[in-house]
């Protein structure tokens, strides 16, 4: 019998882990308190939960804390600006968790921005666990829709995003411009 891995496409449990996680995430931001998602922790964490689940949790835990106390020094206030702290950190599917929400209630332009992005983050998502073609896929949507709404994309850099996603790049770049990110 093979161990155990963490991979939410194939594995329940996984599913469940990163989707509870990942749920309460947009109520801690707004308590500005990670208690939400300690509360979730706390359901998996047990001493019998194998290790490659409760290193995905503790890597969340972990991410989110550094996730809050960049958004509350940045002062990033809306959806987008809190989603690119996420994407920074490389919490992909907490990106689009936050802007899926937003997306909601959004738009117009705005509306197709939260999607193109939500797309963009989806590849990430997929390539880390070895979906290229079903990322390929969302990445080309998300360029097209960026590149057509180039001007609007104000807050990070969408150039860089585009040439990543246009060229697959399975290494997703950062988005922040340094100053506001320190």
């Amino acid at each position: 019998m093979s161990s155990p891995r963490f991979e939410p496409f194939q594995d329940r449990l996984s599913r469940d882990i990163r989707n509870g996680l990942s749920a309460a995430l947009p109520q801690a931001l707004a308590q500005n308190d990670l208690a939400p998602v300690r509360a979730v922790a706390a359901r998996y964490l047990h001493p019998g939960l194998a290790a490659p689940y409760v290193a995905y949790i503790e890597a969340r835990l972990a991410g989110y804390a550094l996730a809050l106390t960049t958004i509350n020094r940045t002062k990033a206030l809306t959806p987008l600006a809190k989603a690119l702290v996420l994407w920074d950190l490389e919490l992909f599917f907490e990106v689009h968790e936050i802007l899926e929400q937003a997306w909601h209630g959004a738009h117009g332009v705005e509306k197709e921005i939260l999607q193109a992005m939500i797309r963009a983050a989806g590849f990430y998502i997929k390539g880390e666990y070895g979906y290229f073609e079903a990322g390929a896929k969302m990445a080309d949507r998300a360029v097209a829709t960026l590149e057509k709404n180039r001007r609007e994309c104000a807050g990070f850099d969408v150039d860089t995003l585009l040439e990543s996603l246009r060229g697959l790049n399975p290494i997703p770049p950062k988005l922040l411009r340094q100053d506001q990110s320190q």
